[in-house]
């Protein structure tokens, strides 16, 4: 039996899934995708989320973010391991802003933990085409391998 592709599902992934509709087309194409990613696609992977994930989804209003809580509910939880935080703090020094620590740490977590694939909607840190190699190269000087950062769209057109 072929064993599945490893994901870390990015905190924008349970919001998208349980966001209200939204009158802006392209939002509602990107929620759209992922709803059917998550109906028809999610189980060619082993999915993996960690603690700031759960930090992030918890925050909003209570009804929404019970809803996020719901979503990921049973998945494993992946430690923020030293190496994670190194290579989080890198990203920090010489890539994203002080501001994207977050966006910094789901990066390391799932470099760290060996993730074949980080599902994400944040294409303004982590899912930029302008950083992306930048990023891969980050995790690569901390002896790390980038996971294939992609968008549930994106993932519905690649064969696991």
């Amino acid at each position: 039996m072929k064993a599945r592709s490893r994901l870390y599902l990015e905190t924008t992934i349970p919001s998208y899934l349980v966001a209200r509709p939204r009158n802006d087309l392209r939002l509602s194409a990107d929620q759209a995708a992922t709803v059917d990613w998550w109906e028809n696609g999610r189980g060619s992977f082993e999915i993996f989320i960690s603690a700031v994930v759960l930090r992030e989804i918890g925050r909003g209003e209570p009804e929404m973010a019970a809803k996020r809580q719901a979503i990921v509910e049973g998945l494993p939880i992946l430690d923020l391991t030293n190496e994670a935080e190194m290579l989080a703090e890198k990203l920090l020094r010489d890539l994203l802003p002080k501001n994207a620590a977050e966006d910094a740490a789901h990066i390391a977590i799932a470099a760290a933990h060996s993730m074949d694939f980080l599902l994400t909607w944040n294409c303004r840190h982590i899912n930029n085409r302008y950083t992306i190699r930048r990023i891969e190269k980050c995790c690569a000087e901390v002896g790390m391998t980038c996971p294939v950062i992609a968008t549930p769209a994106e993932l519905m057109s690649i064969e696991p």
